[in-house]
């Protein structure tokens, strides 16, 4: 512990004893302490100085050698997409929305463009995965999740992970699952990622940093992340993650609208490796 760190601690030791606070005060002052110390001991597996922007996209290589690949991610936001035209744009990689559970009555449906995505870009050679955009507020409705997405896939060969997608839900009255306590928001993750690996495919977790933290820690170990961060020359996130999502407004060839782009780290390490 630095010295001015353990300064500050120390001060918050003297005001709870001399105001006569309660001790469950300089417990939660403890524990912040840990964690700010577990945020200070946190190594990024990549060096940054490796990560390279131009012409509205990011690469990345290490030791001089080319490390990580362009991709997107659609819905039917997006409308028709001319995929052949997407491939010849450079684009490696995309994530498909395949449905979506509503944020007030948690009706599930089907993505409009899923099906003329998914074939669109599997003919146009492009590799891979899908996410649901979730509003589940148990596990039960996770698992029902999970299994709308493996029934619509049909077994369908992915090349990247089946994504569970759940963020709080703003400007509409009475969201249903925007105040999920962090216990339930982790058994609902973990209920949808368990279902998506029995049946064979590879699982994976979407959000920002706020949306990360609402999980606990031993799903983010075993479950690989997707972070999503706009607006900085370098992601923040303090935390092992393979795809970086750093704008929602780019422009690729044969899509009718603005569309997020992503970065893809091929060094990224395995989910529960140390890094």
């Amino acid at each position: 512990m630095c010295f001015s760190r353990l300064y500050k601690f120390s001060l918050r030791v003297l005001l709870v004893c001399a105001l006569g606070l309660p001790l469950t005060l300089l417990a939660s002052c403890a524990e912040d302490q840990a964690v700010e110390s577990h945020i200070e001991l946190y190594k990024s597996p990549y060096n940054f100085e490796g990560l390279v922007y131009e012409n509205d996209r990011y690469t990345y290589t290490e030791n001089g050698v080319l490390q990580s690949k362009i991709g997107i991610d659609v819905s039917e936001h997006q409308g028709v997409i001319d995929w052949n035209a997407v491939a010849a744009d450079g684009i490696e990689f995309a994530f498909i929305r395949l449905g979506n559970r509503g944020a007030t009555e948690g009706v599930i449906g089907l993505d409009e463009q899923y099906q003329a995505n998914l074939e669109g870009a599997v003919a146009a050679g492009i590799p891979v995965g899908v996410y649901f955009f979730s509003q589940s507020i148990n596990a039960a409705e996770a698992i029902e999740e999970a299994d709308f997405v493996l029934a619509n896939l049909q077994g369908a060969a992915l090349q990247y992970p089946i994504v569970y997608d759940h963020e709080p839900v703003s400007g509409i009255a009475n969201p249903r699952a925007n105040d999920l306590s962090k216990e339930q928001a982790t058994e609902n993750a973990q209920a949808f990622c368990n279902r998506i690996k029995e049946a064979g495919y590879e699982s994976m977790l979407y959000g920002n940093k706020s949306d990360i933290a609402r999980f606990d820690q031993s799903i983010r170990d075993t479950n690989d992340i997707w972070f999503a961060e706009y607006d900085t020359s370098t992601p923040t996130g303090r935390f092992d993650f393979s795809i970086w999502q750093y704008s929602n407004n780019g422009t690729v060839a044969g899509i009718p609208a603005r569309v997020d782009m992503n970065i893809e780290f091929l060094t990224a390490p395995k989910p529960g490796a140390s890094s």
